[in-house]
């Protein structure tokens, strides 16, 4: 590669912007503390856009969870965000912890590990869950059941039969 070519190389990768590295530093950490045999153990930042944690369990902010396979139902590493369910109090907790939130990945057994920076989403990065459509209801109409004898429970004698108890029906609009 000649050196102009190389030196737009270069130039060209330094101006792109690139992901966080935060993520595969974690998930190396992970694999290298389980791979020895010792517990993972994450310091998670609760005050970051998107982490979801039983907040009962929250001291001065964060929260310290055990992510080795052996103390969680489930967990997932994949993308931007870690998801994992684990039992708290004997509740099953569905968690939610984006990787910017991840202050320290360290071995119970002998702290070896690492610090991390937290990092908070930009107003860009966040995507709001689209809103649940609201149902339609154009009028609702009361039955009464007392109009007439075959609707009230009455029987051709005047003696009352089984009563049928009130209800309620959906009528809509011509224009929907």
């Amino acid at each position: 590669m000649n050196y102009a070519l190389a030196h737009r190389f270069k130039y060209e990768s330094m101006t792109n912007t690139m992901t966080s590295t935060k993520p595969y530093i974690v998930r190396a950490f992970y694999d290298w503390i389980s791979d020895n045999g010792l517990t993972p153990y994450i310091v998670v930042d609760v005050n970051v856009y998107g982490v979801m944690v039983p907040m009962s369990y929250v001291n001065d902010g964060q929260i310290v969870l055990n992510v080795s396979l052996s103390a969680v139902g489930s967990i997932s590493m994949v993308g931007d965000t870690i998801e994992l369910s684990a039992r708290f109090g004997g509740k099953l907790e569905h968690m939610s912890v984006p990787y910017g939130a991840i202050a320290a990945i360290y071995a119970k057994e002998n702290g070896a590990g690492t610090s991390l920076e937290i990092e908070h989403p930009v107003e860009d990065d966040i995507v709001e869950a689209p809103a649940k459509p609201e149902a339609k209801i154009s009028s609702v109409k009361a039955v009464d059941s007392k109009v007439d004898a075959k609707t009230s429970g009455t029987d051709s004698t005047g003696q009352n039969s089984k009563a049928k108890k009130p209800s309620l029906s959906v009528v809509k609009n011509k224009q929907d």
